[in-house]
């Protein structure tokens, strides 16, 4: 379909402040997206003795946002299909607030965990919102945009964590007041929203599209949500594992700083994906080179010294960053307008399954053989899938 010369001329007269204005917006929903996420493991010991938690209870509460992330999904997709990207990523922004300070008031696990699954469904449907924001905002600078958003979710994973125990619980005094602050801080991105988005002069059709459910007969659809999946479960499995194998091996000393290099090390990836997405995001090598990164850093991992198990853990976290940037600005490349919501949907889907499972098929086969490098078989195993992907990926120009 050819755009109307009204359109047309509106989009190529975004100006300055236009441009900007998204941008801050798309970067401040990215953090909103993470910040309650992450809330949570600073304050599990509080957790754990203030409400009795088992090990196994502590387990679930880790898991539950993830679950989510892959069941909330695709009925994200129909509330974007009813209202639009905007109301879903207003509405995800006010659950994952309620959620978290409803967390803080939690007298037991019950509670704690309805309140859990209340924030992931928050953030299950805001993920599939992104792609279609960044397509009507900003169609020019889809790779740019998304680079933007993704560096706003790395650093809303960052700052609960790093703030959480030097700051708020020192200001607040307990962990159900820092859930409440955490949510505060969600609300105020959702209000921020309501009043600065930009909204169209007349209702456009990708403001409320009429498909929801997800064309599961798609191979584009499996291909990127078993490459998101696989650069998912290699990142979040090599961090639940790397502590205990560490320490098996003899190099427990290394665990601080193998968990560090790990997280920190996407953040120069997500700022050189801001200057690089553009060019990269249509090329098959990038994603191909990632894969290769990923399957040597597991090998350094396993087999490494000190210096090669934190390099080799910073390469894992630099490489997941690099993907999951490029391929977040992939459903507006390749999807038709109506489509996008839905191929997203799709993708965080199968990609957070991906992230629930494979750490478990990890756990299975370390118990089974009764070895530790064992765990790490299927974490190869995500590498070598992401570089399968990357080679029968068809990358074309955007959708009119």
């Amino acid at each position: 379909m050819t755009a109307s010369p009204s359109a047309s001329a509106a989009a190529g007269s975004q100006s300055l402040g236009h441009v900007l204005r998204c941008l801050a917006l798309l970067w401040i929903a990215g953090n909103g997206m993470r910040l309650t996420i992450l809330a949570v493991p600073p304050v599990i010991p509080f957790l754990h003795d203030d409400l009795n938690m088992s090990e196994t209870q502590v387990g679930i509460l880790s898991g539950l946002p993830s679950m989510l992330f892959a069941f909330a999904a695709v009925p994200g997709s129909l509330l974007i299909a009813r209202f639009g990207a905007l109301a879903a990523l207003i509405v995800g922004l006010l659950a994952t607030a309620v959620g978290s300070a409803w967390r803080g008031a939690a007298d037991g696990v019950a509670v704690l965990y309805a309140a859990t699954i209340l924030t992931g469904f928050g953030v299950a449907v805001m993920q599939p919102a992104m792609p279609p924001l960044v397509r009507t905002w900003l169609p020019d600078r889809i790779g740019f945009a998304t680079a933007v958003y993704t560096n706003g979710l790395l650093i809303g994973e960052v700052l609960p964590v790093a703030l959480t125990g030097v700051l708020v619980l020192p200001l607040v005094g307990s962990w159900r007041a820092d859930f409440v602050v955490w949510g505060a801080c969600c609300a105020a991105i959702a209000l921020i929203v309501v009043l600065l988005a930009p909204r169209p002069a007349a209702p456009a059709p990708l403001a409320a599209p009429r498909k929801w459910w997800p064309d599961w007969r798609s191979g584009l659809i499996w291909r990127l949500g078993l490459m998101l999946g696989s650069v998912n479960a290699l990142y979040f499995t090599t961090n639940f594992f790397i502590p205990n194998y560490l320490r098996t091996n003899g190099h427990a000393a290394d665990i601080d700083a193998a968990l560090t290099a790990i997280n920190v090390g996407q953040l120069p990836a997500s700022v050189l994906l801001l200057f690089l997405a553009g060019r990269l995001i249509r090329r098959r090598w990038p994603y191909f080179v990632c894969a290769v990164l990923c399957f040597i850093a597991v090998l350094c991992v396993v087999y490494g010294g000190s210096f090669l198990i934190i390099t080799g853990a910073a390469l894992i976290g630099f490489a997941a960053a690099v993907v999951l940037i490029l391929m977040l600005a992939l459903p507006p490349l390749l999807s038709p307008p109506d489509d996008v919501h839905r191929t997203a949907a799709a993708m965080f889907t199968i990609s957070y399954t991906c992230a629930v499972v494979v750490p478990v098929l990890s756990g299975i086969c370390w118990d089974v053989t009764g070895v530790p490098a064992a765990a790490f078989v299927p974490i190869g195993l995500c590498a070598v899938v992401l570089g399968a992907g990357s080679l029968k990926l068809a990358i074309r120009q955007p959708h009119a």
